[in-house]
């Protein structure tokens, strides 16, 4: 341990730490709405425009397909803009699939147990090409899309009478 002035052992004193003991609740526990479960036909489609590992948009907005998914809606992800380079297998240093920190491949292999589990994941090629990734850097299974097929796959959902969950970073 370091050598601690006094002034600094004061204040390292003034208030017990931590405070309270591993495995004290915090936070209740009460679910406020209903468990829903997908009724017969019942979709759920997610649009994601936020960058991986620059917020937890697209993380978050995985998981909430997947949960979707495990209560019986067909479920599928479109990432377009900035998110299409959530969906490239290229991720990891210095090597591809070498995670440079706890949690560089969290959305890799959120995907792929999203996609095990189902799910459809659609990638537009404009959003790959603004940023320089190539088409064949996409991880196994995500479907490669054209750029106006954006707009047309949410008139498909909305069609469908999806539920539609739009996350957008910027």
């Amino acid at each position: 341990m370091a050598e601690l002035t006094e002034t600094e052992k004061i204040s390292l004193d003034e208030i017990p730490h931590p405070s309270l003991s591993e495995g004290s609740s915090i936070y209740g526990s009460t679910k406020v709405f209903p468990d829903y479960q997908a009724e017969p036909g019942q979709s759920y489609f997610t649009l994601v425009h936020g960058i991986a590992h620059e917020s937890s948009v697209s993380f978050v907005a995985i998981l909430q397909a997947t949960r979707a998914q495990r209560k019986g809606f067909e479920s599928a992800i479109y990432f377009y803009g900035p998110g299409s380079l959530n969906c490239l297998a290229t991720r990891g240093f210095p090597t591809t699939g070498n995670s440079a920190f706890p949690g560089e491949h969290n959305i890799n292999d959120s995907l792929k147990t999203f996609m095990a589990e189902g799910g459809k994941v659609y990638c537009c090629r404009f959003g790959l090409s603004l940023h320089g990734a190539r088409e064949e850097d996409l991880m196994e299974g995500v479907i490669p899309t054209h750029p106006l097929d954006v707009q047309d796959a949410l008139i498909h959902y909305a069609r469908k009478g999806a539920i539609i969950n739009s996350t957008y970073m910027f």
